[in-house]
């Protein structure tokens, strides 16, 4: 069997493999431009930019790459609709949105022909999604990265949403080699999208102590945590995490409002963005369950072969 065409909309990448947009600067032009270069889908994470530094992403990408590149931006952000009507404005080639749901947003890409996917984690929202114009719905598991919106294992919500709706399921959440990918094709997903392998390349925009953290992470590093956007979120354990776990409340002392709701527990923005410059101890780490299974910093061309040559050799062990 080989990999399965994707079409999303009026789009056809050549390899049927996302890179999932990361929050705060992980997925710029880089590692966006380096994705869609190599036939796949490259996302820029749109959510704690400014606009003007969002627009001068996505035109650095479309310098490096004729591929497709899109923005993955959250619904939880305030300035998610000037965000998204910002990429459209500058020609980019399709919105990817999740935590939480925005009914307007199909109605903005209708009218510029841009494809509309959102991230769900049931078979109710995804039913929805398609109803109201989807293009494509991007199924996220509990073994994700990130905000979560399910307990439920990629393996069990496949086949049940795959069953429910027409337009492609691009699973996520999980999936970290080219044997995880033949495995949930298999199940019947039309592509995949991965996050947390491509945060290990060397196009992502992360300080190299993160990456050193991805790589020397254990299965027991690997932690869920109550977000101030409220919904739980996966990472790593740190100094950061510990402190959080501990009780501690970690109130900012001045706040800019960058959600549509906030515990204020901590501020998200801020800690992720600790995080990519490289503060160990005070940022937050967001990974995918699998992330021990990383053992190397590979450029995005390098991963995008191993992936390939793994689903062929998981193909021939069948």
């Amino acid at each position: 069997m080989n990999l399965p065409e994707l079409r999303i909309g009026n789009l056809m990448p050549k390899l049927p493999i996302i890179q999932g947009g990361m929050a705060v600067r992980v997925s710029t032009a880089p590692l966006a431009g380096a994705v869609a270069e190599e036939g796949g889908i490259g996302l820029i994470a749109a959510t704690g930019m400014g606009i003007e530094e969002l627009r001068n992403e996505i035109r650095k990408a479309k310098e490096m790459t004729k591929g497709i590149v899109g923005i993955n931006v959250m619904f939880a952000a305030r300035e998610f609709a000037q965000l998204v009507k910002t990429a459209i404005a500058e020609g980019i080639d399709l919105i990817v949105s999740g935590a939480g749901f925005s009914r307007d947003m199909f109605s903005w890409g209708k009218e510029a022909n841009v494809p509309i996917v959102p991230i769900v984690s049931s078979v109710k929202l995804a039913k929805i999604s398609e109803k109201m114009g989807a293009a494509a719905v991007v199924v996220e598991g509990k073994e994700a990265g990130g905000h979560l919106g399910t307990t439920e294992s990629i393996k069990k919500l496949i086949p049940e949403i795959k069953e429910a709706v027409k337009i492609p399921v691009i699973a996520a959440g999980g999936i970290i080699n080219g044997f995880n990918i033949r495995e949930i094709i298999n199940l019947g997903a039309d592509a995949v999208q991965m996050g947390t392998r491509f945060v290990a390349s060397l196009e992502s925009n992360v300080a190299d102590a993160f990456k050193q953290l991805y790589v020397k992470a254990r299965p027991e590093d690997v932690v869920v945590l109550e977000s101030p956007v409220g919904l739980p979120g996966r990472g790593l354990l740190n100094k950061f995490t510990e402190r959080l776990f501990n009780g501690e409340t970690l109130t900012p002392q001045s706040c800019d409002g960058c959600l549509k709701k906030c515990s204020k527990r901590f501020c998200i923005l801020k800690a992720l963005v600790k995080a990519q410059q490289g503060d160990m101890e005070n940022g937050l780490v967001f990974s995918g369950e699998k992330v021990h299974e990383i053992k190397d910093i590979l450029p995005v061309k390098e991963i995008i072969r191993n992936l390939l040559n793994e689903f062929k050799m998981a193909g021939s062990e069948v």
